[in-house]
């Protein structure tokens, strides 16, 4: 009994040390106390629009919203307002702030065009390419180029046109060049298969028939839709099926379909069709079975890009483009040898002109050069007649009229003349003392 009774008091006494120590508080350096960190989630990154202007787009448009004025117009203004200009002019209301920052922008970007359109303009140069003027013009539609120190409210519209009009048609353009990629890789594919022997394409065929399963064998991918209204709009969906570092996987096929993704939810998401995705847009697509219940996403392999039909047209355009310029090159090939040849008879006649140089006399002082003669000797008719010489005829010139009438009274007294045809009248002549 005494013992159970020094027992109950024993632990009596440890309860009241416990609750006693535990009643004394304790000083603790709360500098030193390393708090848990908390993550701060930063908002996601807006889509990339694949406008080569893109990032001043989007600085303009970040720095309007700043300004309270301008915020509250863009909200309560249409898409057809805004394609109109009506927006724009909203910009005469915005701070001051607001437009010094929007001029410092301005002038970037254009430094930043004129630079690269520098850059390609030489390259087309040195490569001895026609600069097409009117297309690096056009690079600049965007902005008003003839100011480019301040923005204006004509810079803000033809921003707003330019972006409207581009990403119309982007998506457009964008699959037209996807498709034209995965024929052209296509067509290589089958160039190298006919320059193997049987085994070879054999080989080839199997490697590439095991590529295609490799990347199709691949976890299913959910449908875009959900994921990037959580707001978890990255790679890591198309990760599960591209990787950079295996041989079957494609890297612009990635970024294919993630533009895809990107175009898709805007399709299914974007109910006015302004391009930007509203709080009563996005309450109502999280209420869309596709966002509760998704389903999986159809990947490129499961939609290919291009028809057979399309391919055997790309190869006959590829073929054809092909047979003109070996046209193009065999003409100018008879062209050079032409230009050749004329320069080889230029010169050749070149050397016969050096050849045949006519020869200069060198007199000296007032010397007057004495004429020369093939026939050094003068004949009696080229000696000079003294000063009371007459003409005569050139018919009566050796023969006197009498002694021809003598030695030819025949001819005398017909009264025909005579003629030094006549060999007896020549005789007569030279008989004459």
């Amino acid at each position: 009994m005494s013992w159970t009774k020094g027992f109950i008091t024993s632990c009596l006494v440890l309860a009241s040390l416990l609750f006693s120590s535990e009643a004394v508080p304790i000083s603790v350096d709360k500098t030193k106390v390393k708090l848990p960190e908390e993550t701060v989630q930063e908002p996601p990154q807006s889509v990339d629009t694949g406008l080569h202007y893109d990032r001043y787009l989007r600085e303009v448009i970040d720095f309007l919203e700043k300004d309270q004025h301008f915020r509250e117009k863009l909200h309560n203004t249409d898409m057809e307002d805004i394609k109109q200009g009506k927006l724009a002019k909203e910009l005469d209301f915005v701070s001051h702030h607001v437009r010094t920052k929007l001029d410092e922008l301005k002038r970037q970007e254009v430094s930043r065009l004129r630079t690269l359109i520098k850059a390609k303009q030489d390259v087309e140069e040195g490569n001895g390419m026609a600069v097409d003027h009117q297309a690096l013009l056009k690079q600049f539609e965007y902005l008003n180029h003839m100011n480019p120190h301040t923005f204006e409210v004509e810079d803000l519209d033809r921003l707003i046109k330019s972006a409207t009009s581009d990403l119309e048609n982007f998506d457009k353009e964008r699959h037209e060049e996807f498709k034209k990629y995965e024929m052209m890789k296509e067509h290589e594919r089958r160039e190298h298969l006919k320059t193997l022997d049987e085994e070879g394409r054999k080989k080839e065929e199997e490697h590439y028939e095991e590529m295609k399963k490799k990347h199709a064998d691949h976890p299913k991918v959910n449908h875009p839709v959900r994921f990037i209204l959580k707001l978890i709009y990255t790679l890591t969906e198309l990760e599960k099926i591209y990787d950079p570092t295996n041989e079957e996987d494609d890297m612009v096929e990635m970024e294919e379909e993630r533009l895809r993704m990107r175009e898709h939810v805007m399709n299914e998401v974007d109910a006015n069709k302004d391009r930007l995705v509203s709080l009563d847009e996005f309450l109502t697509a999280t209420k869309k079975k596709e966002f509760l219940e998704p389903d999986s996403w159809e990947t490129l392999e499961q939609n290919q890009a291009y028809t057979e039909e399309e391919m055997r047209e790309f190869e006959e355009h590829l073929a054809k483009q092909e047979e003109d310029l070996n046209q193009k090159t065999a003409d100018l090939q008879k062209q050079r040898e032409e230009l050749e040849r004329q320069q080889q008879q230029l010169n050749a006649q070149k050397v016969e002109l050096q050849q045949v140089e006519p020869v200069h006399s060198v007199f000296e002082g007032n010397a007057i050069p004495e004429e020369t003669h093939h026939n050094q000797a003068l004949t009696p008719e080229h000696q000079p007649a003294p000063p009371d010489h007459q003409e005569i005829p050139a018919a009566q010139n050796d023969i006197p009229p009498q002694d021809l009438s003598q030695g030819h009274p025949n001819q005398s007294q017909n009264g025909q003349p005579m003629t030094h045809d006549d060999p007896n009248a020549i005789h007569g002549a030279q008989q004459v003392p």
